[in-house]
């Protein structure tokens, strides 16, 4: 009987054993800076079924697929860019829709760490389908949208100044089809100093219970319509603010052109609930605005790059290199984080993303901060330099890895196509 007894003991260890911590992936070690739950800790993760299984101190490895040695690393939730531009195509007329300005989202998203882009307002609800057909199905990266208020997308010159195209009620028509996909309303390039868009905007907006994003501007011919009007007339809590730190004369800036002064008003609009956005882009950002702005204690809501084939190779070059650009101007690793995750998600209303708790989708960005000697510029060449930068080290997107830099991943599989 003791032999039996005894038999059965280790049967069951070795049932036990075996389908305990069977893991697909589990990552040791790394400082775990995850804004939505509270984390900023060494930690380890676990993930199965393409799934956040545990986040938790010194979980047992001994039978995962795969480990990841994030010693010395930060493990943070996949990043989130909220504007991009990857609606590509072919067409050579239509700028970033279905253009050729915009790029496919996967070869500029895994290897910084993005695991969603939002492309803003690229398409309109003309020609939605096409980008849903042609990029979101088939990315690798989560591809969402900012609907164009503009039914033709973002084609450039006459279409995108042609008020008779800003059709509310069909935009949020096919934002109420698209729910999944769509997240929003974009305004973006109305030279005319009418309010016109953003009003339309922000009714389609209403109509479909989402915000708007607003690219806001004129040219050099009218005076430009009055930001503060913008926050506290037209916008609604929630709505969002992009090319914050933008300094061009079309534009009513934040920090005004005289005085080097936040506006007062700034801060008043950002506690009312409007999201602000930096959107760099190729010549949408400025230290002149920037540097001013944080050093009066103001800081983005949320973290975002404008990327498309002009800003890539100019001073933005990548959502990494933002990052590095707001760290070296002062602003601690675990906001620049929350900034680029968690605060995006809530942003676009999908609080499902954005973080690494237990149960949701296992997208994690694992980074690393090089030092040495680095040059930040802005479109007029204005330079900061700085000693720390960001680096991308391995990028898993719905539990399975697609990015990694340096091998730490053992043993190292053939990557997810």
């Amino acid at each position: 009987m003791k032999k039996i007894i005894i038999a059965l003991a280790c049967l069951v260890m070795i049932v036990l054993n075996t389908n305990a911590q069977a893991y697909q992936i589990v990552i040791k070690g790394g400082l775990v800076i995850d804004p939505k739950n509270g984390i900023n800790e060494v930690m380890d993760i676990a993930i199965q079924d393409g799934k956040i299984a545990s986040v938790a101190k010194n979980i047992d490895a001994a039978n995962a697929r795969q480990v990841i040695n994030a010693k010395g690393l930060i493990v943070a939730p996949g990043l989130i860019d909220i504007h991009g531009h990857v609606f590509a195509g072919t067409q050579l007329d239509r700028g970033l829709s279905d253009g050729n300005s915009a790029l496919m989202p996967d070869g500029y998203t895994f290897r910084v760490g993005v695991t969603t882009i939002v492309d803003c307002g690229g398409a309109g609800w003309k020609n939605f389908a096409v980008f849903k057909k042609n990029v979101i199905d088939v990315s690798q990266t989560r591809v969402l949208s900012f609907l164009n208020i503009v039914g033709e997308g973002m084609r450039g010159g006459p279409y995108e100044q042609d008020s008779r195209d800003m059709d509310p009620k069909m935009a949020a028509l096919v934002a109420k089809q698209n729910k999944k996909d769509i997240v929003g309303f974009k305004v973006a390039h109305y030279e005319n100093a009418e309010w016109v868009p953003v009003d339309n905007a922000v009714t389609a907006g209403k109509l479909a219970d989402i915000p708007v994003i607003v690219d806001f501007g004129g040219d050099d011919t009218h005076a430009p319509l009055s930001i503060q009007d913008l926050f506290f007339k037209h916008l609604r809590p929630g709505d969002i603010y992009t090319h914050t730190f933008t300094e061009l004369q079309r534009r009513d800036p934040i920090v005004d052109f005289s005085s080097r002064q936040l506006k007062p008003f700034i801060k008043d609009a950002q506690a009312r609930g409007i999201v602000f956005d930096v959107g760099f882009g190729g010549a949408s950002f400025a230290f002149d605005q920037a540097l001013p702005a944080i050093k009066a204690g103001f800081y983005p809501n949320t973290i975002s790059t404008d990327l498309h084939t002009g800003s890539m190779n100019n001073a933005m070059k990548d959502m990494l290199n933002v990052m590095s650009i707001f760290m070296t101007m002062g602003m601690d690793v675990p906001s620049i984080i929350k900034a680029s995750t968690w605060s995006p998600a809530k942003a676009i209303k999908h609080e499902e993303l954005g973080s690494l708790s237990v149960g949701s989708a296992a997208d994690v960005a694992i980074l690393g901060i090089r030092e040495g000697n680095f040059g930040f510029f802005d479109r007029i060449g204005y330079k900061v330099t700085g000693k720390k930068k960001f680096e991308c080290e391995a990028t898993i997107r719905n539990g399975k890895m697609v990015y990694d830099l340096n091998g730490i991943t053992t043993p190292i599989l053939l990557l997810s196509k």
